[in-house]
């Protein structure tokens, strides 16, 4: 028997307010911040909807699992955010169901309507019909996971301080990083450095030469992305830091403390399959759209893309619902001069919902908007301490010009300026000291395994009871 549902008809906090359009921003990531940012104090009533009460500033995250920031360096609370929009409400929920003919969302038992929806949900990890693989080999998708990342490593070397077996106690001092785009390259780059540093200075029985790390990839190069002296670049600096790399490898198994990959093209005389030993593993390899945009496009028909994001027409809209609008890592945005779509980071995500909000409000005078345009800043990743690459459309840098251009980009996309502050004084402690800002270790063991990034438990659910029907 379905849940009943009440609706939630909560009174703005102004009079003036009670007539203004209602437009829902279901997500507090980039572009749904974006997107409530450029309609405060605008004549809409605004209600932000997010099943964690803060911004995450996600790019940054693999500096949590490296203990080089802390989890509030790097988030903001939503309602502080949003403190002085009178016309902004922020509610903690996790929207569950969608009734476009309706236009009303449902979340925490409850029905609320809308004149106006923006879905900016991002996107979750993909372990490729593996699901099994995810509590051995965590993601890097929210703050719980750079917790257990950093947590499981931390372990590990505390065990191998007290491990009398030399051979033990490589496996322990060992990681293996799956996933060659960005955010495995700074992982692994990152983790390097947190081992051969903590190593060094606060482990007395453990040797820094003893410390592995491993990044895999499937493809011929990292940095797939990016252009190939890029990656030449960023592949080099990884090996001069003591990562190993592992191309051209596809992971066929994952257990604890191991990982078995076959080589696509074994060189002459190597086995065509790689077994790694080592007792933290990560994941950084697959992205897959918020299970709410397949609810969505189950509700009203409208397409994905094989990565199941939903294919939005010019305006970011959807087929027939001009009043639902999908911004971010949700949307397969291909209006491009090549057809390309736009890829799933932050700058694209920013633009994307500062320009329906402004879309949105020039629809409601009556007026056109100019249509959406992409600005491409380019693309960087940091790869080691004072060392990252950056392709700023066509100009190519590396090394320590590549980190200063990168650390004021992140240091802009902030959305606090105590962030801003916070995260500059801590990279200009650790440069002068090689301390870190956050070595704890908190928590119970496994905590990201029971926090869903979206609809994860709904749709475990719904195939569990399709097996056992």
């Amino acid at each position: 028997m379905p849940t009943e549902r009440f609706f939630l008809d909560l009174q703005p906090a102004e009079e003036r307010m009670r007539s203004w359009p209602h437009v829902v921003i279901v997500g507090g990531g980039f572009a749904g911040i974006k997107a409530a940012q450029r309609l405060a104090g605008q004549p809409v009533r605004v209600t932000l909807i997010d099943k964690r009460n803060f911004h995450l500033f996600q790019p940054m995250l693999y500096q949590v699992a490296c203990g080089l920031v802390s989890e509030s360096d790097i988030s903001t609370p939503l309602r502080e955010m949003f403190a002085k929009a009178s016309n902004v409400q922020v509610l903690l929920g996790e929207v569950v169901d969608l009734d476009p003919a309706e236009r009303r969302v449902s979340f925490n038992n409850s029905h609320l309507t809308y004149d106006h929806l923006i879905l900016a949900t991002g996107s979750g990890s993909s372990y490729f019909g593996h699901e099994e693989w995810r509590p051995l080999a965590p993601p890097m998708k929210i703050l719980e996971h750079a917790d257990e990342i950093r947590r499981r490593l931390l372990n590990a070397l505390e065990a191998a301080e007290q491990c009398p077996d030399p051979e033990r106690r490589k496996v322990l001092q060992s990681a293996v990083v799956v996933g060659g785009g960005p955010t495995g390259c700074e992982l692994a780059g990152s983790l390097s450095a947190l081992m051969h540093d903590t190593t060094r200075t606060l482990f007395r029985q453990l040797k820094p030469e003893d410390c592995r790390v491993t990044l895999i990839d499937p493809g011929d190069r990292v940095l797939r992305a990016m252009h190939p002296s890029l990656s030449e670049a960023t592949g080099n600096h990884l090996r001069e830091r003591g990562v190993e790399l592992v191309l051209g490898a596809r992971v066929q198994e994952i257990s604890p403390g191991r990982l078995r990959a076959t080589l696509a093209k074994p060189s002459p005389g190597q086995a065509d399959e790689v077994i790694l030993e080592a007792a933290t593993i990560c994941w950084t390899a697959g992205v897959r759209a918020s299970h709410l945009g397949k609810l969505l496009a189950e509700r009203c028909g409208c397409p994905v893309d094989k990565g199941g994001r939903l294919v939005v027409g010019a305006d970011f809209s959807i087929p027939d619902h001009p009043e639902i609008r999908v911004v971010g890592d949700l949307c397969s945005y291909s209006h491009t001069p090549d057809g390309t779509p736009l890829p799933g980071m932050a700058g694209p995500a920013v633009q994307m919902g500062g320009w329906v909000a402004l879309d949105l409000l020039a629809g409601l005078r009556g007026e056109r908007q100019a249509p959406f345009h992409w600005v491409d800043f380019g693309s960087m990743a940091v790869v080691g301490p004072l060392y990252a690459v950056a392709d700023l459309r066509g100009w190519r840098v590396t090394g320590l010009v590549g980190w200063i251009l990168w650390g004021v980009a992140h240091l802009a996309f902030m959305a606090d300026n105590e962030n801003r502050l916070t995260l500059l004084l801590k990279w200009l402690w650790a440069i002068a000291t090689r301390e870190r800002a956050s070595l704890l270790i908190t928590g119970r063991p496994d905590q990201h395994i029971g926090v869903e990034v979206g609809l994860e438990e709904v749709e475990l659910g719904s195939a569990e009871a399709k097996i056992t029907a």
